[in-house]
C-alpha cells in the first residue's frame, strides 16, 4: 500500500477522468491522496474533493506564487478551513525564487505566517521549495515548528544534501517525486542514499514532473509506484518494504485524519 502525499487531483488536467484517475490509483495500491491548495479559491475545492472520494484528504494553505496580496485576514480564512476533519496539514506553503510571481518579503511574510498557524493547530506543513533553501531553512529553523515530533514535509525535494541535512535535523521529512527516476539524477539520488529511510515519502505532485517511463505526459497518482521502487532500489531494499515504510511514515507525520479507516474495503 502506498500514500501519494502530494497530488493536484483538482486541477483541470483531471478534470474529463477524474473519477477514472483515482480509481487506477487504487488499483495499484496507492491508498491515500493528499491534495494540496495553492491559494483560498480552490480550498473549497480540495475539500469537496476530500468529501467526494474516501481515499482523498486535503491540506489548506497559500502558494508563495498566490500570496499577492497578502492580508492578514487570509490567515483567519486559512485557520477556518483548516479545522475540517479532512483537512490534515497546512499546505501548500513556502518560497518560490524561481518563478518570483510575488514580491519575497511577501513571500516570507506568508510563509511564516502559516507557520505560526500550523503550530497553533498542531497541523504538520507541506513545505514548497524552488531555488530558495537559504530562506526556506532559515525560515523553517525560526519557527514554532522547529525541534517538533514531525513538524513536516519538504515535498517534492530537490536541493542540495545541505539544504536536506538542515531540514532533517529540524525534525522534517522529504518527499521525492517523479524526478528521482530520470537517467540524469544522480545528484537527487546521492540525496535519497544519505536520508533515513523512516522520514522518505513518496509523492506525484501530479499532473506534473511524471516519472520514467512516463515523462512528458500527465501524471497521476498511480505512478507513484515508479518513485517507490527508485527509492527501493537506491536504499537496496524490496519494493513491498519501501512502500510499507513510506506508508507508516506518512501515517505517522499526518496523523489520525490520514489514516482513519472509512474508504472501501478497509
Amino acid at each position: 500500500m502506498l500514500v501519494d502525499t502530494h497530488c493536484h487531483l483538482d486541477f483541470k488536467r483531471f478534470d474529463e477522468d477524474r473519477p477514472a484517475v483515482v480509481a487506477r490509483a487504487l488499483e495499484h495500491g496507492v491508498r491515500r491522496i493528499i491534495v494540496p491548495a495553492i491559494d483560498l479559491d480552490n480550498c473549497p475545492t480540495v475539500l469537496a474533493l476530500a468529501k467526494a472520494y474516501p481515499a482523498v484528504r486535503a491540506a489548506i494553505g497559500v502558494h508563495p506564487n498566490s500570496c499577492v496580496p497578502w492580508e492578514d485576514e487570509w490567515l483567519d480564512r486559512v485557520r477556518r478551513l483548516a479545522k475540517e476533519v479532512d483537512v490534515v496539514a497546512i499546505g501548500e506553503i513556502g518560497l518560490d525564487y524561481y518563478w518570483d510571481h510575488a514580491p519575497r518579503e511577501i513571500q516570507r511574510i506568508a510563509f511564516a505566517a502559516q507557520l505560526a498557524l500550523a503550530a497553533e493547530l498542531n497541523l504538520p506543513v507541506i513545505v514548497h521549495n524552488r531555488d530558495a533553501s537559504e530562506d526556506v531553512v532559515r525560515v523553517l529553523g525560526e519557527s514554532a515548528l522547529n525541534g517538533r515530533v514531525g513538524p513536516g514535509v519538504l515535498h517534492s525535494f530537490s536541493a542540495p544534501w545541505k539544504a536536506a541535512e538542515a531540514a532533517l535535523e529540524m525534525g522534517f521529512y522529504l518527499g521525492f517525486t517523479g524526478p528521482v527516476t530520470y537517467k540524469k539524477a544522480e545528484d537527487l539520488r546521492a540525496v535519497v542514499a544519505r536520508t533515513p529511510i523512516d522520514r522518505i515519502l513518496v509523492e506525484t505532485d501530479a499532473p506534473f514532473l511524471a516519472p520514467h517511463p512516463y515523462r512528458g505526459r500527465r501524471n497521476e497518482p498511480a505512478f507513484v509506484t515508479f518513485v517507490a521502487n527508485q527509492i527501493a532500489e537506491v536504499l537496496r531494499l524490496e519494493q513491498d518494504e519501501v512502500q510499507a515504510i513510506t506508508t507508516e511514515n506518512a501515517e505517522r507525520l499526518f496523523g489520525q485524519r490520514l489514516s482513519k479507516s472509512d474508504d472501501p474495503g478497509e
